[in-house]
């Protein structure tokens, strides 16, 4: 998409619809437009508040207001103003300059466009095969075509785009109304059986004809020459050069791009392009979709109907039918049709038997239970709910042995404390644990300044230096640690 000068350009003309007073504006330009469709251009100011006046919703309507609207009408765009010099019989009336008013090119189509979607709900959408039989009877004859004077291959292009169009935007529109949510929930009422099989033979008519003109016109289109449509749509843009417009700059290479792309897009609809699939089998494809859906919808509601129906009587005739079984043998056969699936899967493998009896029967062994998982990378087995298990018992027990062990190892360390006093040079051989515990206490006092620390169980001690350097060797039964002959000494709480 290219962003251009007139995308940007803010549409002036379609004010007058949607701001205040725009009922007397709307009101003014629908009287214009409905005087140039009688062939009827210019009028006069006075002629306007008469034909509005008339009206009772203008009862209170004066010269000055509509004089007023008129030039912010003019001013918008929507009016085109000249002055009337024919009737001027003074000086005075020179001056008071009589305007003779015509409504702009731009604002006749946004009321041709107002009109259409007034009567959009009124006129509706619909498909017509018609429309692609014309078109294959059209393009059918390209090569006579080219033959032909310009005018009239004029007059053949504009009907073809002519039908394109109304082919594409009321299939569009029909299928809109279709897949709307109003649609949706009128199909979900019972009313919607009543002209059901009428609009799937509608629908199929037109998939029908669809099939049969699309197939013609893509091949068509493969046997159609280049030059040919070069030559018919240079003929197209000089006619559209050859006719005379006012105040309109033609330039002839935009006109023939223009007429390009459209014989492009017409092109791609039925035969599609670079390998693509066409918008002929997409709208095909669409439209039997939407087959399946009112079917699906329309199978829904008749099986809601037949729900309340009673099935006694089936049960009765069901029931009979078990009744006149021979043995134990047939029941299950019929059991197997009446209640079984319709395709049973068959799984295979080599499954334990409890029995090597080749002539025991499926009902004469227990069922194999074979736990299938789903192919998918995100499954997870879910997991099972459980009540919570009061544990309070187990909590205890750790609890208690875990004091126990604490008492051990503390009285353990307090037999090597002899007067409140801890000398690494007279420890016997310890156990690790037993080292690393004193260690950490040294640790904790030696990274204090005052060189005073607590062990875990609050005990206060403090670290006495070594005396002038002097070492020892602690001993361990996983080997010998020289340091210095630090002494702890606890103090009483």
């Amino acid at each position: 998409m290219r962003i251009n000068e007139k995308l940007v350009r803010p549409v002036q003309e379609a004010k007058y619809l949607a701001v205040e007073n725009s009922d007397r504006y709307r009101s003014i330009t629908r009287l214009f437009y409905l005087n140039y469709e009688k062939l009827r251009y210019w009028m006069y100011q006075e002629e306007i508040y008469e034909e509005l006046t008339e009206d009772p919703y203008f009862a209170g309507y004066t010269m000055v207001q509509c004089q007023q609207d008129l030039e912010t009408l003019a001013n918008w765009g929507n009016l085109a103003t000249i002055q009337d010099t024919r009737r001027v019989s003074s000086i005075e009336e020179f001056k008071n300059k009589k305007f003779r008013y015509q409504l702009s090119e731009t604002t006749v189509e946004i009321e041709r466009m107002v009109i259409r979607l007034e009567n959009l709900l009124i006129e509706g959408a619909s498909l017509e095969p018609t429309l692609l039989e014309r078109l294959r009877f059209a393009l059918g004859k390209i090569d006579e075509v080219a033959g032909r004077d310009t005018e009239k291959i004029y007059g053949w292009w504009n009907d073809l785009n002519n039908d394109f169009i109304r082919l594409n935007q009321n299939y569009q529109d029909y299928m809109r109304e279709l897949n709307s949510v109003k649609a949706e929930e009128m199909m979900k009422t019972k009313e919607f059986l009543v002209f059901k099989d009428r609009l799937i033979e509608y629908l199929r008519t037109f998939v029908k004809s669809l099939q049969v003109n699309a197939s013609a016109i893509e091949q068509t289109f493969k046997t159609v020459r280049e030059d040919t449509v070069k030559s018919i749509l240079e003929q197209v843009t000089a006619y559209e050069m050859s006719i005379p417009r006012i105040e309109v700059e033609m330039d002839e290479q935009q006109i023939y791009e223009r007429l390009k792309g459209r014989w492009g897009n017409i092109r791609k609809w039925f035969a599609g392009s670079n390998g693509t699939e066409s918008e002929a089998m997409k709208v095909f494809d669409t439209t039997n979709e939407v087959i399946r859906k009112i079917t699906r919808y329309a199978n829904r509601l008749s099986e809601q109907n037949n729900n309340g129906a009673s099935r006694r009587e089936e049960y009765r005739k069901l029931a009979g039918m078990f009744a006149k079984c021979k043995d134990i043998g047939e029941a299950h056969k019929l059991s197997a049709v009446v209640f079984g699936v319709e395709k049973p899967l068959h799984l295979k493998g080599d499954f334990p038997r409890q029995t090597e009896n080749i002539n025991s029967g499926i009902f004469d062994e227990p069922p194999q239970e074979i736990t299938i998982q789903p192919r998918i990378r995100n499954y997870r087995e879910k997991s099972k709910r459980s009540g919570i298990q009061s544990r309070a018992e187990e909590k205890e027990a750790v609890r208690r042995e875990m004091l126990l062990r604490l008492e051990e190892e503390r009285k353990l360390l307090q037999s090597y404390i002899k007067d409140g006093r801890l000398e690494f040079a007279s420890l016997p051989e310890i156990e690790p644990q037993v080292r690393d515990v004193f260690l950490t206490w040294l640790s904790k006092g030696l990274e204090n300044k005052s060189h005073r620390a607590k062990t875990e169980d609050g005990q206060v001690f403090s670290i006495l230096p070594d005396e002038e350097g002097k070492t020892c060797v602690l001993k361990c039964t996983d080997g010998n640690l020289r340091m210095p002959a630090y002494t702890i000494v606890f103090h009483d709480a």
